[in-house]
């Protein structure tokens, strides 16, 4: 993808699949509740939620999940989730039948999810040595809902994993950013790996030596045939979330340097003054996007009980240890020395756990 970033109005932009909606619409009157209030105003019709070849406004989407998770039960991301199938991926799910690894598999998955349409996607997240990590992020920012999009995204897109290189693919762990729910015990059902929530981020994390696990359905004629529909598919307009994407793959390459905004803005070609309004237009600011980041890496790091406090600061673009330990404990209510010690317990209690 070029850095090169066009402007593109934030609204009015229809990528999302009908699939959500449709879901819950049908679990309505699985469970017997109303469902008549869902699309007012919101310019949505029934017909369009059961046409799968439609393309529904993300907010408008956004809106509807709100009022649907007002009558249907607390676990339904999950129960939606988990009934998913390489199937309900479509063309997308298609092609990454045919790739030869499933580590291949991911990259298609990362590159064309705006051809899926989802209120979340995945991006690389730091990981440990020997770990491959998956960060979701929201497209509309919507503090009523995320919750469930977690629970749907990532209990859908592991059963797509599955159905691609078997059910012994099991997480290393789930990580979660808001409070364990009452039903946390379906959490264990549904992913079979640790759950930790109140983490910094929504994050599934896997041993990287799933990456080369070759896929029995590999098909490298069909492959590009299918590679060349999902391209022609890509939305034309800029994705919600693209500039975001954009400004986080250059810091994550450059956070040692501390680059500021005038430093992206440039790699991107684009005016500091017009990356600040992109970037507000998806919800975010570039100070808010570094911080996360280098908290990111700086979790990753401390995870290695051997690296020095000072070594991680310099590495995530501090120079004084101090200030890294001032930033860290402002942003996550703990110290750097403090998480370390809870990772570290974390990794030996999931060590001695059975299975």
């Amino acid at each position: 993808m070029p850095h090169r970033i066009q402007e593109a109005p934030r609204t009015d932009i229809a990528l999302m699949s009908p699939n959500l909606l449709w879901g819950l619409f049908r679990s309505a009157e699985e469970h017997g509740v109303s469902s008549a209030d869902w699309l007012l105003g919101t310019q949505l019709t029934r017909a369009q939620i059961d046409d799968p070849g439609v393309r529904l406004p993300d907010r408008q989407t956004a809106i509807v999940v709100e009022r649907a998770l007002r009558v249907l039960p607390p676990s339904i991301g999950l129960d939606l989730g988990a009934q998913q199938n390489v199937g309900n991926f479509g063309l997308l799910g298609l092609a990454m039948t045919t790739a030869a690894t499933f580590g291949e598999a991911i990259a298609l998955g990362l590159r064309f999810t705006p051809v899926v349409g989802s209120l979340m996607r995945f991006v690389e997240s730091a990981a440990a040595p020997g770990e491959i990590a998956l960060a979701g992020e929201m497209i509309v920012a919507n503090a009523a809902i995320h919750r469930f999009v977690c629970e749907e995204f990532f209990a859908s897109c592991l059963a797509l994993a599955r159905g691609l290189v078997g059910a012994a693919l099991k997480p290393l762990r789930l990580e979660f950013s808001y409070p364990a729910p009452d039903y946390a015990e379906r959490y264990r059902e549904v992913f079979e790996c640790p759950i930790a929530f109140d983490q910094p981020q929504d994050r599934l994390v896997l041993d990287e030596r799933w990456l080369a696990h070759p896929l029995s359905t590999h098909n490298p004629i069909a492959a590009q045939q299918v590679l060349a529909l999902l391209r022609a598919q890509m939305p034309a307009t800029q994705a919600p979330g693209e500039t975001t994407a954009a400004v986080e793959r250059l810091l994550r390459a450059q956070l040692a340097s501390d680059p500021k905004l005038a430093d992206i803005a440039a790699q991107l070609h684009v005016s500091e003054r017009t990356l600040r309004r992109q970037l507000s237009a998806e919800g975010t600011r570039y100070n808010a996007l570094h911080d996360r980041l280098r908290i990111d890496q700086a979790y990753a790091l401390l995870r290695d009980r051997e690296r020095p406090i000072a070594s991680i600061a310099a590495a995530i673009g501090y120079k004084d240890p101090r200030e890294f330990r001032r930033a860290f404990k402002r942003l996550t209510q703990t110290t750097p020395r403090e998480a370390r010690e809870r990772l570290l317990e974390e990794a030996a209690v999931r060590k001695t756990a059975p299975g």
